[in-house]
């Protein structure tokens, strides 16, 4: 038999040079929980314990976004495996799901976590492993530290931004204001409120009291009473569910009738203005950066309708109207973007590559004005917010957008 061997070095050259001009994304590059069909995620979330209220409906929809991701085809040609567990808002809880996730399940990344107190327990342990602690719903100015912590990736309104945009709306609004501040004893309150002096600059001096409470107090009403008795005519408030339902009540039953701000993690008409009385939350203003399911003015709008229609197909004991549910929607939209973006390079570096460089991106009910961005040196997903008043039977935007920069 005779040998081309001429031709057989020629094909062997030609190849030689397509593959050293293959595009890098075209190389298949895979972290743990990639295959050529599957994806593995995961979180943990407060499905029981003091914060079910938040996760268990927001629990109820992500599973049903991954069933629907799924029924389409996945994430490029890869079924999604998602794995959640519930740590009843326990720190401790919240590790131990955490290792299972990755050592045991071998998740890609864990996603959308809710809540301070378990992202701050698992942060360290993540970042240890270098595993994407991807798109946490938490708004402590903490996990914006890519320095210390680059595998933390924030995807909500950080406190501090939110009290400077809020110190900003009443320099416009009400700037002769005398304000006391009710806030909770620790990052989450302490952020916020550092963001109102900042906001306030030179008028940081007109707030009159502040007054803090403990998580385990079991009332706040003596705060209440103290800052009625100051003569405040504004009330500024970052607090959590149970203290924020609480407070609009006894505002409310001592006939007070200040400018009362809340958190917009409160905001909730189903978990927070119900239980307190909608007659008594009337009147309230918050910060907001998502559109109102419940808000006529929504009513025709295509990223609503979507919403409506996953969560009736999908999750259908869900309330559309659940804050925390529309918070889970967004963060969802924003990991399938990502992991799309990945293309065949999913390893977890990629993945954290293609989440702190996502420059003014709209997602799906994001109010007019208000988009996100990350870079690898500032993960502040969110620097711009619009006010919001309740009228007693849903929030109705009552300015421009603000800008915290």
């Amino acid at each position: 038999m005779r040998l081309n061997i001429c031709g057989d070095l020629a094909a062997l050259a030609v190849s030689a040079l397509l593959a050293a001009h293959t595009p890098a994304l075209a190389q298949k590059a895979y972290g743990p929980g990639v295959t050529d069909t599957e994806i593995k995620l995961g979180q943990s979330t407060p499905l029981s314990g003091p914060a079910s209220a938040f996760g268990a409906g927001a629990g109820r929809e992500v599973l049903g976004f991954m069933q629907m991701l799924n029924e389409k085809g996945g994430i490029n040609g890869r079924k999604i495996n998602f794995s959640q567990l519930d740590n009843a808002y326990s720190a401790p809880k919240a590790v131990e799901q955490s290792r299972k996730l990755v050592e045991e399940i071998g998740v890609l990344a864990e996603v959308g976590t809710i809540g301070t107190v378990p992202n701050v327990a698992i942060q360290k342990y993540l970042n240890g492993n270098k595993v994407p602690q991807l798109f946490i719903t938490a708004g402590g100015r903490r996990f914006n530290d890519p320095k210390n912590y680059p595998w933390t990736v924030p995807l909500y309104p950080d406190f501090q931004t939110e009290g400077e945009v809020v110190a900003k709306y009443l320099l416009k609004t009400k700037p002769d204001a005398k304000i006391g501040v009710l806030y909770q004893n620790d990052d989450y309150g302490k952020d916020y409120l550092n963001g109102l002096r900042k906001g306030l600059g030179a008028k940081a001096a007109q707030i009159v009291m502040e007054a803090s409470y403990e998580l385990t107090d079991p009332t706040i009403d003596s705060q209440i009473i103290k800052l009625k008795a100051t003569g405040v005519d504004t009330l500024v408030e970052q607090s959590s569910s149970k203290a924020a339902a609480q407070s609009i009540r006894k505002v409310y039953e001592l006939g007070w009738k200040p400018l009362h701000i809340i958190g917009g993690s409160t905001a909730s008409i189903e978990t927070i203005l119900k239980p307190a009385g909608l007659d008594a939350s009337k009147g309230l203003v918050t910060t907001q950066f998502l559109k109102q399911p419940g808000d006529p003015a929504w009513a025709n709008d295509p990223e609503v309708k979507a919403y409506k229609e996953l969560l009736a197909k999908y999750a259908p004991s869900v309330h559309a109207d659940d804050y925390s549910v529309l918070v889970a929607y967004m963060n969802l939209n924003a990991q399938e973007i990502v992991l799309r973006k990945c293309g065949d390079n999913l390893t977890r570096e990629n993945l954290l590559k293609q989440a702190t460089s996502i420059k003014g991106t709209h997602l799906p009910l994001l109010l007019p004005g208000v988009s996100v961005s990350t870079t690898p040196t500032d993960y502040t997903p969110f620097k711009t917010l619009r006010m919001a008043e309740f009228d007693g039977v849903a929030w109705k935007i009552i300015d421009d957008p603000i800008s915290a920069e």
